[in-house]
């Protein structure tokens, strides 16, 4: 099932590990007019890693080192924004809901959105313990007080 828009913080309807906003998939529309069908790829490195990245499809080659987390239907368009996550990263949010979003401001001008004023920006949630469950993921263990 393709993920839909959501409200940033919101459970989505069904489980997926991401998911956008209304804003974004408007953007995600404009940018594919100018540089064509794009993706995503987050690494949690360096220069503005913690936001996910969006490149015309080729400019950026995945590898082993990388996990696709799904792919983001877009009302409009003819091909799904594919998402993609550094597994060094992945093992930190493993157990998290992405919700792209965009904001105001300047982000990393590797990313296609930075001349237009606006950047793409992740919202996270744990996952519920349904969405956990659907998608085979072991809900983390919290430590309080040295007791499980």
């Amino acid at each position: 099932m393709p993920p839909e828009t959501v409200a940033p913080g919101e459970p989505s309807a069904s489980p997926t590990r991401v998911d956008l906003t209304g804003e974004a998939a408007d953007l995600l529309r404009r940018l594919t007019g100018i540089h064509g069908p794009l993706m995503f790829h987050q690494s949690g490195g360096c220069c503005d890693g913690s936001s996910p990245m969006c490149f015309p499809v080729g400019d950026f080659i995945t590898s082993e080192a990388d996990i696709h987390l799904g792919d983001l239907a877009v009302d409009g368009l003819d091909a799904p924004v594919a998402f993609w996550m550094s597994t060094a990263q992945y093992a930190y949010w493993k157990h998290t809901h992405l919700t792209v979003d965009v904001v105001r401001g300047r982000g990393s001008g590797f990313s296609v959105e930075a001349p237009e004023g606006v950047r793409f920006l992740i919202r996270s949630r744990l996952f519920t313990d349904a969405e956990s469950v659907a998608l085979g993921i072991d809900r983390p263990t919290l430590l309080v007080d040295g007791r499980d």
